[in-house]
Protein backbone atom coordinates (compact mmCIF):
# COMPACT_ATOMS: atom_id res chain seq x y z
CA UNK A 1 0.00 0.00 0.00
CA UNK A 2 0.92 3.59 -1.08
CA UNK A 3 2.94 5.53 1.72
CA UNK A 4 0.47 8.47 2.38
CA UNK A 5 0.90 11.45 4.30
CA UNK A 6 -0.30 10.98 8.42
CA UNK A 7 -3.87 11.09 8.37
CA UNK A 8 -4.26 11.34 4.26
CA UNK A 9 -5.43 8.55 1.88
CA UNK A 10 -5.41 8.51 -1.56
CA UNK A 11 -8.30 7.10 -3.07
CA UNK A 12 -9.49 6.05 -6.84
CA UNK A 13 -13.34 6.54 -8.30
CA UNK A 14 -13.90 4.89 -11.43
CA UNK A 15 -15.29 7.66 -13.22
CA UNK A 16 -16.96 5.00 -15.79
CA UNK A 17 -18.59 3.00 -13.49
CA UNK A 18 -22.64 2.36 -13.41
CA UNK A 19 -25.66 3.70 -14.78
CA UNK A 20 -25.03 7.42 -14.77
CA UNK A 21 -21.77 7.55 -15.49
CA UNK A 22 -19.30 9.31 -15.77
CA UNK A 23 -21.52 12.49 -14.18
CA UNK A 24 -23.02 10.91 -10.79
CA UNK A 25 -19.11 9.80 -10.44
CA UNK A 26 -17.25 12.80 -11.00
CA UNK A 27 -19.99 14.90 -9.27
CA UNK A 28 -19.45 12.54 -6.32
CA UNK A 29 -15.77 12.41 -6.30
CA UNK A 30 -15.92 16.01 -6.15
CA UNK A 31 -18.57 15.82 -3.05
CA UNK A 32 -15.68 13.43 -1.25
CA UNK A 33 -13.14 15.35 -1.91
CA UNK A 34 -14.79 18.79 -0.17
CA UNK A 35 -16.15 16.86 2.11
CA UNK A 36 -13.95 14.44 3.79
CA UNK A 37 -10.55 15.72 5.05
CA UNK A 38 -7.59 13.96 4.62
CA UNK A 39 -8.19 12.33 1.71
CA UNK A 40 -7.05 12.70 -1.85
CA UNK A 41 -9.49 11.84 -4.32
CA UNK A 42 -8.41 10.94 -7.67
CA UNK A 43 -10.58 10.07 -11.13
CA UNK A 44 -10.00 7.52 -13.49
CA UNK A 45 -11.44 7.27 -17.19
CA UNK A 46 -12.12 8.75 -19.92
CA UNK A 47 -10.16 12.27 -19.91
CA UNK A 48 -11.94 14.62 -21.92
CA UNK A 49 -15.36 13.04 -20.63
CA UNK A 50 -14.39 13.76 -16.78
CA UNK A 51 -13.18 17.36 -17.78
CA UNK A 52 -16.75 18.42 -20.04
CA UNK A 53 -18.74 17.43 -16.88
CA UNK A 54 -16.28 19.30 -14.97
CA UNK A 55 -16.62 22.51 -16.71
CA UNK A 56 -20.02 22.04 -17.59
CA UNK A 57 -21.03 21.78 -13.94
CA UNK A 58 -18.37 24.42 -12.58
CA UNK A 59 -16.29 21.71 -10.50
CA UNK A 60 -13.11 22.57 -9.21
CA UNK A 61 -10.75 19.44 -9.24
CA UNK A 62 -6.95 19.31 -9.78
CA UNK A 63 -6.10 17.90 -13.90
CA UNK A 64 -3.05 15.97 -12.22
CA UNK A 65 -5.86 13.56 -9.75
CA UNK A 66 -7.19 12.78 -13.46
CA UNK A 67 -5.94 9.32 -14.70
CA UNK A 68 -6.62 8.34 -18.43
CA UNK A 69 -8.54 5.06 -19.36
CA UNK A 70 -9.30 4.64 -22.65
CA UNK A 71 -11.75 1.62 -22.45
CA UNK A 72 -15.08 1.20 -20.59
CA UNK A 73 -16.29 -2.19 -19.30
CA UNK A 74 -19.71 -2.02 -19.69
CA UNK A 75 -22.50 -3.49 -17.34
CA UNK A 76 -23.53 -6.27 -19.95
CA UNK A 77 -19.88 -6.90 -20.46
CA UNK A 78 -18.33 -10.75 -19.48
CA UNK A 79 -16.51 -9.84 -16.25
CA UNK A 80 -13.64 -12.56 -17.00
CA UNK A 81 -13.89 -11.64 -20.59
CA UNK A 82 -13.91 -7.67 -20.35
CA UNK A 83 -10.96 -7.54 -17.79
CA UNK A 84 -8.35 -9.65 -20.03
CA UNK A 85 -9.48 -7.75 -23.27
CA UNK A 86 -9.92 -4.37 -22.32
CA UNK A 87 -6.78 -3.53 -20.28
CA UNK A 88 -7.13 -0.42 -20.11
CA UNK A 89 -10.55 -0.14 -18.67
CA UNK A 90 -10.99 1.93 -16.11
CA UNK A 91 -11.43 -0.75 -13.63
CA UNK A 92 -8.35 -2.86 -14.77
CA UNK A 93 -5.92 0.37 -14.68
CA UNK A 94 -7.90 0.99 -11.21
CA UNK A 95 -7.10 -2.64 -9.96
CA UNK A 96 -3.25 -2.13 -11.10
CA UNK A 97 -2.68 0.92 -9.29
CA UNK A 98 -3.65 -0.48 -6.23
CA UNK A 99 -1.62 -3.47 -6.52
CA UNK A 100 1.35 -1.46 -7.53
CA UNK A 101 0.79 0.47 -4.04
CA UNK A 102 0.37 3.67 -5.68
CA UNK A 103 -3.08 4.30 -4.02
CA UNK A 104 -4.73 3.16 -0.89
CA UNK A 105 -8.18 2.16 -2.43
CA UNK A 106 -10.57 2.09 -5.32
CA UNK A 107 -14.18 2.25 -5.44
CA UNK A 108 -16.44 1.67 -8.54
CA UNK A 109 -20.17 1.40 -8.93
CA UNK A 110 -19.49 -0.42 -12.24
CA UNK A 111 -19.86 -4.06 -13.66
CA UNK A 112 -20.12 -6.02 -10.41
CA UNK A 113 -18.43 -9.36 -11.62
CA UNK A 114 -15.85 -7.23 -13.25
CA UNK A 115 -14.66 -5.52 -10.03
CA UNK A 116 -14.74 -8.82 -8.10
CA UNK A 117 -12.53 -10.71 -10.71
CA UNK A 118 -10.14 -7.91 -11.50
CA UNK A 119 -9.76 -7.23 -7.78
CA UNK A 120 -9.04 -11.39 -7.31
CA UNK A 121 -7.28 -11.83 -10.27
CA UNK A 122 -5.09 -8.32 -10.44
CA UNK A 123 -4.80 -7.23 -7.03
CA UNK A 124 -4.87 -10.67 -5.44
CA UNK A 125 -6.23 -12.60 -2.63
CA UNK A 126 -4.78 -12.07 1.25
CA UNK A 127 -2.67 -15.63 1.78
CA UNK A 128 -4.77 -17.94 3.55
CA UNK A 129 -8.32 -16.73 2.13
CA UNK A 130 -10.14 -19.04 -0.20
CA UNK A 131 -12.48 -16.91 -1.28
CA UNK A 132 -12.66 -13.21 -0.75
CA UNK A 133 -16.29 -11.87 0.34
CA UNK A 134 -18.49 -9.07 0.22
CA UNK A 135 -20.03 -8.08 3.27
CA UNK A 136 -23.03 -5.58 2.77
CA UNK A 137 -24.79 -3.68 5.58
CA UNK A 138 -28.12 -4.40 6.86
CA UNK A 139 -29.97 -2.00 9.46
CA UNK A 140 -31.23 -3.61 12.33
CA UNK A 141 -32.90 -2.93 16.33
CA UNK A 142 -29.34 -3.05 17.31
CA UNK A 143 -27.16 -1.29 15.05
CA UNK A 144 -25.47 -2.26 11.91
CA UNK A 145 -25.74 -5.80 11.13
CA UNK A 146 -23.23 -6.90 8.25
CA UNK A 147 -24.38 -9.91 5.98
CA UNK A 148 -21.55 -11.98 4.74
CA UNK A 149 -21.36 -13.25 1.65
CA UNK A 150 -23.84 -10.89 -0.07
CA UNK A 151 -23.61 -12.34 -3.58
CA UNK A 152 -19.78 -13.06 -4.16
CA UNK A 153 -20.16 -16.44 -3.89
CA UNK A 154 -22.91 -18.40 -4.46
CA UNK A 155 -21.77 -22.25 -3.24
CA UNK A 156 -19.53 -22.45 -0.21
CA UNK A 157 -17.80 -24.95 2.04
CA UNK A 158 -17.73 -25.24 5.62
CA UNK A 159 -14.35 -23.74 5.45
CA UNK A 160 -14.98 -20.58 3.26
CA UNK A 161 -17.71 -19.33 5.83
CA UNK A 162 -15.94 -19.32 8.50
CA UNK A 163 -13.80 -17.31 6.41
CA UNK A 164 -16.05 -14.78 6.05
CA UNK A 165 -17.07 -15.09 9.39
CA UNK A 166 -13.64 -14.21 10.48
CA UNK A 167 -13.37 -11.42 7.88
CA UNK A 168 -16.72 -10.30 8.88
CA UNK A 169 -15.99 -9.58 12.90
CA UNK A 170 -12.71 -7.57 12.01
CA UNK A 171 -15.31 -5.26 9.27
CA UNK A 172 -17.97 -4.59 11.87
CA UNK A 173 -15.78 -3.76 14.35
CA UNK A 174 -13.36 -1.84 12.62
CA UNK A 175 -16.28 0.10 10.69
CA UNK A 176 -19.06 -0.16 12.79
CA UNK A 177 -17.36 -0.10 15.76
CA UNK A 178 -18.88 -2.74 17.59
CA UNK A 179 -16.64 -4.31 20.45
CA UNK A 180 -16.45 -8.01 20.33
CA UNK A 181 -19.55 -8.72 17.33
CA UNK A 182 -21.95 -11.67 17.65
CA UNK A 183 -21.46 -13.77 15.14
CA UNK A 184 -24.63 -15.80 14.03
CA UNK A 185 -24.96 -18.81 11.61
CA UNK A 186 -27.92 -17.91 9.33
CA UNK A 187 -29.80 -21.42 9.32
CA UNK A 188 -33.72 -22.54 9.20
CA UNK A 189 -33.52 -22.97 13.23
CA UNK A 190 -31.86 -22.65 16.31
CA UNK A 191 -30.99 -25.75 17.45
CA UNK A 192 -27.14 -26.97 17.00
CA UNK A 193 -29.34 -30.16 15.16
CA UNK A 194 -30.53 -27.99 12.37
CA UNK A 195 -29.68 -27.33 8.70
CA UNK A 196 -27.77 -29.21 5.52
CA UNK A 197 -24.44 -30.87 5.74
CA UNK A 198 -22.55 -27.32 5.02
CA UNK A 199 -24.15 -25.89 8.15
CA UNK A 200 -23.80 -28.46 10.81
CA UNK A 201 -20.26 -28.50 9.72
CA UNK A 202 -19.95 -24.91 9.52
CA UNK A 203 -21.30 -24.59 13.42
CA UNK A 204 -18.91 -27.39 14.62
CA UNK A 205 -15.84 -25.18 13.04
CA UNK A 206 -17.71 -21.89 14.42
CA UNK A 207 -17.63 -22.90 17.81
CA UNK A 208 -14.23 -23.82 17.99
CA UNK A 209 -12.69 -20.70 16.34
CA UNK A 210 -12.23 -17.38 18.66
CA UNK A 211 -15.32 -15.72 17.66
CA UNK A 212 -18.13 -14.61 19.74
CA UNK A 213 -20.01 -16.71 18.00
CA UNK A 214 -23.87 -17.53 19.18
CA UNK A 215 -25.35 -20.49 17.06
CA UNK A 216 -27.66 -20.39 14.24
CA UNK A 217 -30.14 -17.27 13.80
CA UNK A 218 -33.54 -17.29 11.83
CA UNK A 219 -34.45 -14.83 9.33
CA UNK A 220 -36.71 -13.02 11.81
CA UNK A 221 -33.65 -12.31 13.82
CA UNK A 222 -31.69 -10.20 11.25
CA UNK A 223 -33.88 -7.29 11.99
CA UNK A 224 -33.89 -7.84 15.36
CA UNK A 225 -30.15 -7.43 15.72
CA UNK A 226 -29.27 -10.56 17.53
CA UNK A 227 -26.09 -10.31 15.49
CA UNK A 228 -23.99 -7.99 14.24
CA UNK A 229 -22.49 -10.34 11.89
CA UNK A 230 -24.68 -13.00 9.73
CA UNK A 231 -22.99 -15.82 7.88
CA UNK A 232 -24.39 -17.15 4.88
CA UNK A 233 -23.72 -17.76 1.32
CA UNK A 234 -24.02 -15.65 -1.46
CA UNK A 235 -27.32 -17.09 -2.85
CA UNK A 236 -28.87 -16.93 0.38
CA UNK A 237 -27.07 -13.62 1.36
CA UNK A 238 -27.93 -11.64 -1.77
CA UNK A 239 -31.69 -13.17 -1.65
CA UNK A 240 -32.02 -11.80 1.84
CA UNK A 241 -30.70 -8.15 1.09
CA UNK A 242 -32.72 -7.88 -2.04
CA UNK A 243 -36.16 -8.73 -0.36
CA UNK A 244 -34.90 -6.42 2.37
CA UNK A 245 -34.89 -3.51 -0.20
CA UNK A 246 -38.27 -4.35 -1.18
CA UNK A 247 -39.85 -3.84 1.80
CA UNK A 248 -39.36 0.41 2.12
CA UNK A 249 -40.32 0.31 -1.37
CA UNK A 250 -43.87 -1.79 -0.14
CA UNK A 251 -43.87 0.70 2.89
CA UNK A 252 -44.29 3.42 0.65
CA UNK A 253 -46.54 1.72 -1.33
CA UNK A 254 -49.05 1.24 1.22
CA UNK A 255 -49.04 4.35 2.79
CA UNK A 256 -49.79 5.87 -0.45
CA UNK A 257 -52.66 3.17 -0.96
CA UNK A 258 -53.69 4.34 2.74
CA UNK A 259 -53.27 8.12 1.97
CA UNK A 260 -55.84 7.70 -1.26
CA UNK A 261 -58.47 5.83 0.66
CA UNK A 262 -59.62 9.60 2.25
CA UNK A 263 -58.24 13.15 2.52
CA UNK A 264 -58.10 12.23 6.28
CA UNK A 265 -56.19 9.59 5.52
CA UNK A 266 -53.79 12.06 3.31
CA UNK A 267 -53.95 14.83 6.11
CA UNK A 268 -52.16 11.69 8.74
CA UNK A 269 -49.80 10.31 6.25
CA UNK A 270 -48.69 14.34 4.99
CA UNK A 271 -48.10 14.96 8.97
CA UNK A 272 -45.63 11.95 9.28
CA UNK A 273 -44.14 11.98 6.01
CA UNK A 274 -41.08 14.07 6.97
CA UNK A 275 -40.53 11.71 9.97
CA UNK A 276 -40.75 8.36 8.22
CA UNK A 277 -38.43 9.06 5.94
CA UNK A 278 -36.13 10.33 8.19
CA UNK A 279 -36.53 7.20 10.05
CA UNK A 280 -36.53 4.88 6.45
CA UNK A 281 -33.03 6.55 5.83
CA UNK A 282 -31.24 3.44 7.85
CA UNK A 283 -32.39 1.72 4.51
CA UNK A 284 -31.38 3.60 1.51
CA UNK A 285 -27.92 2.20 0.12
CA UNK A 286 -27.14 5.72 -0.82
CA UNK A 287 -26.43 6.43 2.61
CA UNK A 288 -24.07 3.46 2.96
CA UNK A 289 -22.13 3.87 -0.12
CA UNK A 290 -20.70 0.53 -1.65
CA UNK A 291 -19.71 -2.76 -0.36
CA UNK A 292 -16.38 -3.82 0.23
CA UNK A 293 -14.50 -7.35 -1.45
CA UNK A 294 -12.65 -8.37 1.55
CA UNK A 295 -10.12 -11.02 1.86
CA UNK A 296 -8.15 -9.15 -0.84
CA UNK A 297 -4.49 -7.29 -0.51
CA UNK A 298 -6.08 -4.24 -1.33
CA UNK A 299 -9.10 -2.07 -0.34
CA UNK A 300 -12.21 -2.27 -3.30
CA UNK A 301 -15.53 -1.50 -2.44
CA UNK A 302 -18.24 -2.21 -5.21
CA UNK A 303 -21.50 0.12 -5.67
CA UNK A 304 -25.07 -0.23 -7.19
CA UNK A 305 -25.09 0.39 -10.50
CA UNK A 306 -27.43 3.09 -9.96
CA UNK A 307 -25.37 4.65 -7.57
CA UNK A 308 -25.86 8.97 -6.93
CA UNK A 309 -23.04 11.44 -6.29
CA UNK A 310 -23.88 10.81 -2.68
CA UNK A 311 -23.28 7.20 -2.99
CA UNK A 312 -20.05 7.77 -4.63
CA UNK A 313 -18.97 10.24 -1.59
CA UNK A 314 -19.97 7.51 0.86
CA UNK A 315 -18.24 4.64 -0.73
CA UNK A 316 -14.60 6.81 -0.53
CA UNK A 317 -16.10 7.28 3.11
CA UNK A 318 -16.15 3.64 3.74
CA UNK A 319 -12.60 3.40 1.82
CA UNK A 320 -11.24 5.81 3.91
CA UNK A 321 -12.82 4.62 7.17
CA UNK A 322 -11.06 0.53 6.24
CA UNK A 323 -7.68 2.56 5.64
CA UNK A 324 -7.41 4.30 8.57
CA UNK A 325 -8.37 0.88 10.02
CA UNK A 326 -5.85 -1.12 8.30
CA UNK A 327 -8.47 -3.54 7.50
CA UNK A 328 -6.05 -5.61 4.92
CA UNK A 329 -3.41 -6.15 7.84
CA UNK A 330 -5.55 -7.05 10.30
CA UNK A 331 -7.65 -9.33 7.94
CA UNK A 332 -4.25 -11.34 7.29
CA UNK A 333 -3.08 -11.04 11.04
CA UNK A 334 -6.29 -12.59 11.76
CA UNK A 335 -6.15 -15.42 9.26
CA UNK A 336 -3.16 -16.74 10.52
CA UNK A 337 -4.41 -16.62 14.09
CA UNK A 338 -7.24 -18.63 13.87
CA UNK A 339 -5.38 -21.21 11.49
CA UNK A 340 -7.18 -21.33 8.62
CA UNK A 341 -4.24 -20.18 6.04
CA UNK A 342 -3.44 -22.35 3.42
CA UNK A 343 -2.36 -21.23 -0.23
CA UNK A 344 -4.45 -22.94 -2.98
CA UNK A 345 -7.72 -23.88 -1.03
CA UNK A 346 -11.03 -22.92 -3.11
Amino acid sequence: MTSTSPGSCKIIVDAMGGDFAPLNCVVGAVQAQKELPGVEVYLIGKSAEIQKILSEKNLAFAADRIISASEVIEMGDSPTAAIRTKKDSSIVRGCELIRDGKFDAFVSAGNTGAMMAASTLIIGRIRGVSRPTMGSFMPSAGGPVTIIDAGANVDCKPRHLVEFAIMGSIYAKEVYGVDNPKVGLLNIGEEESKGNEVSLETYALLKKAKLNFIGNIEGRDIFKGTAHVVVCDGFVGNIVLKFAEGITGLLKHLLKEYAAISFFNKLKVGLFKSSLSEALKSTDYQEHGGVPLLGIKGISIIGHGSSGPKAIKNMVAVAKKMVEHRIVEKTENAIKEYGTEKDDQV
